[in-house]
């Protein structure tokens, strides 16, 4: 399975010459969704669903949300498969898990928005907006790292909790290049610690997992 970051929240899963993508929002840039067979989207934030992106794709594009999504796309010309957790289904080759209900806390006078994680061939685990821990092994997690809802103690906690032999940073559009620095030197340091593969990946690099 070859994984690819692309901007911000995004990242496009390739195997035997399918593709499947994760929350291209509008930090995403690019075509990111030409060539996929489906598309997953935790949550309505606009930074992980691009609604026009998603009309101008494919028809024949499967997706698969939850039901705080799919409220939102009524005018979209694909068929929308909604999912909830503990619901498991395959699309594009790949096995999906979904675990989790609900973002992370925001903001007091925000309410809480539906969000579901997806877990991809019990390999590739993406929580979304929320610190979720599945009731699974995880061996690569798709970790945020930068957002109002979060601080970086949480994201290390997160992985100590999780302790995956590999983590890649996402949601870190927000980050200054300052800011990256000091997200590539905690990660670096946890990394150290644990051992494992957890670093941030620059956007458009690719690595394969086996």
């Amino acid at each position: 399975m070859q994984l690819t970051k692309y901007g911000h929240a995004c990242v496009r899963l390739e195997k035997d010459g399918r593709a499947l993508v994760i929350d291209p929002g509008t930090f995403t840039e690019g075509p990111v969704l030409d060539g996929a067979d489906a598309v997953l989207y935790t949550h309505a934030h606009f930074d992980h669903l691009d609604i026009e992106r998603l009309k101008a794709a494919s028809p024949a594009l499967e997706v698969w949300t939850c039901a705080g999504v799919a409220a939102e796309l009524t005018d979209v010309p694909q068929k929308v498969q909604v999912v909830a957790h503990g619901d498991e289904f395959t699309t594009a080759g790949f096995g999906v898990g979904v675990h989790g209900e609900w973002h992370a806390v925001n903001h007091p006078d925000i309410p809480i928005a539906n969000n579901v994680g997806f877990l991809i061939d019990g390999e590739v685990f993406y929580p979304g907006d929320a610190f979720t821990v599945p009731d699974a092994e995880v061996s690569t997690l798709l970790a945020p790292t930068g957002a109002p809802w979060l601080r970086l103690a949480d994201t290390v906690e997160y992985l100590r909790t999780i302790r995956p032999a590999r983590a890649y940073s996402t949601h870190d559009a927000l980050y200054s290049e300052a800011g990256l620095g000091l997200v590539d030197n905690w990660l670096r340091m946890e990394a150290e610690k644990q051992g494992a593969d957890i670093r941030r990946l620059p956007v458009g690099t690719s690595v394969t997992l086996t």
